[in-house]
Order: C-alpha cells, then sequence, then structure tokens
C-alpha cells in the first residue's frame, strides 16, 4: 500500500522586498513625536500598517531610546520590523524591541525624514522607489495599537485589548490604564498603569514622567509608596526580571 508524503504546510524561500525606511537624524523623540505626527498627518491611509526600517547611519554610537522610538512608530500606525546601520549596542538595544537587525543596504526605499513632498500625494506607488533590499525580515506578529491623543480624565478607564496602549497626554490621578501588551505615556502619568493584564510577562510600562499610584506588569505591582522617590517625576521604563518588578531611569 501506498503512502501519501506529507503534505508541506509552507515554504521557507529568500525574496525582495521593498521597504520604507525611517531615517534618523537625531534622538530628540519629542521632536520626533511632533514631526512623525505632522508626517502622519499628510496622508493617514498612506502610513497605516506599514512595516517600516529604522535606519542608524547617521546617529551610529549615540543612544537611542528604543522603547520609546518603537512605541511612537506604532501609536502613528505603522510596524517597525528592523534596523540598519549603527553599532553593536544599538543592535542589542533594538534586539531587546524585537527588531530585526538588517544589512546595511545603502539603496534605500522610501524614506520619513524631514521632507514631506512624498506623502502629501497620499499613494504609496507615487512615493516609493525601486530599490530593494536582500534580506527577508519575518513579520512580526499582528498586534493591535491603541492610541489617544488627549489627556486622559480622572474615572476614566482605557483598555488595549490585544496590543498596546500609546497616550500622547497625561494621566490624570484617578484614571487608570490597561493593555495586554505595552504602555507608552508620554506625558506625566499619576494614575494607575497595569500592562500584561492576560499575563505577559514581557510587557512593559513606558513613560516620561513617573507619578503612578500604581503600576503592575503581569499581575506583579507596586504602589507609589514603595516607588523611590529617586524614580519620581523621571523618565523611566518598568517590566519584569525574574519575577521581580524592576524601574529604570532612560
Amino acid at each position: 500500500m501506498d503512502i501519501a508524503a506529507p503534505h508541506s504546510q509552507f515554504e521557507l524561500k529568500a525574496g525582495t522586498f521593498t521597504l520604507p525606511l525611517l531615517r534618523l537624524l537625531d534622538t530628540n523623540m519629542d521632536a520626533m513625536a511632533e514631526q512623525l505626527s505632522d508626517t502622519v498627518e499628510q496622508a493617514e491611509n498612506f502610513f497605516h500598517n506599514t512595516p517600516v526600517v529604522i535606519d542608524l547611519n547617521d546617529i551610529s554610537g549615540i543612544t537611542v531610546e528604543f522603547p520609546m522610538l518603537v512605541g511612537l512608530i506604532r501609536g502613528h500606525g505603522m510596524i517597525p520590523v528592523g534596523v540598519r546601520g549603527g553599532t553593536t549596542a544599538q543592535h542589542e538595544a533594538a534586539e531587546m524591541m524585537g527588531l530585526a537587525i538588517l544589512a546595511d543596504n545603502r539603496q534605500s526605499s522610501r524614506t520619513i525624514s524631514r521632507h514631506k513632498s512624498d506623502s502629501k500625494s497620499g499613494s504609496r506607488s507615487n512615493s516609493q522607489s525601486d530599490a530593494q533590499s536582500n534580506v527577508v525580515p519575518i513579520k512580526p506578529e499582528a498586534l493591535t495599537t491603541t492610541l489617544v491623543n488627549k489627556p486622559i480624565r480622572s474615572g476614566q478607564r482605557i483598555y488595549a485589548q490585544g496590543g498596546d496602549l500609546v497616550i500622547l497626554g497625561q494621566v490624570s490621578s484617578g484614571a487608570e490604564l490597561m493593555a495586554d501588551g505595552h504602555i507608552h505615556v508620554y506625558a506625566p502619568l499619576r494614575g494607575r498603569a497595569l500592562a500584561g493584564v492576560k499575563g505577559n510577562e514581557n510587557a512593559r510600562i513606558f513613560c516620561r514622567d513617573l507619578q503612578a499610584e500604581l503600576i503592575s506588569i503581569a499581575g506583579h505591582y507596586r504602589t507609589s509608596e514603595n516607588i523611590d522617590t529617586r524614580l519620581r517625576d523621571q523618565p523611566v521604563q518598568i517590566y519584569l526580571e525574574d519575577h521581580i518588578l524592576r524601574i529604570e531611569i532612560f
């Protein structure tokens, strides 16, 4: 009796893709946030769910706040998939955020920088070049990102189900943020922030100004009374390490 060969479920092949580049010229995240908002506003549909490669060639050796940068990019609808150029230290920091390290192919495709003329057309085909990369990044697991560009008032509760939460305004005392993934706050965080609420211990909280009443990751929490005063009013990232909640100043 003949036994049929098992049916293959997938093929892994080399391919060629054209990806837009976000070429970093500086590391000022406040200025970056403002410029991204202005650029995306010109043609929101053009950038929605667009995979982006971060070009580090012009800031090689300079410390990059990758958690903040990745949060900003995702918050504006794009999907950061990797970096090119830069140093070993920058690559290690990028890998911690799940970014691929791509070959430094100087032939760029579409570049997102201080020039906005291409994005105004709103047409992806009109603004992208024919340059190609010989590296095939693996598409990350699809996540949703909830972006709130207004302050969160006392008593409000925001929950980002199945993904990350990005808050561009301040979070008042008595407000509550929850997310299955990461939480990014680009203003004072005075309320409560709970990341990884469904048990994701890799989730993190990033904020520009820590004044929180409570912070929690995957059920591991700390109240304001248990937060070192030296960490108050500081830009921090909060994460789990060996099931211990860590708070680290950027």
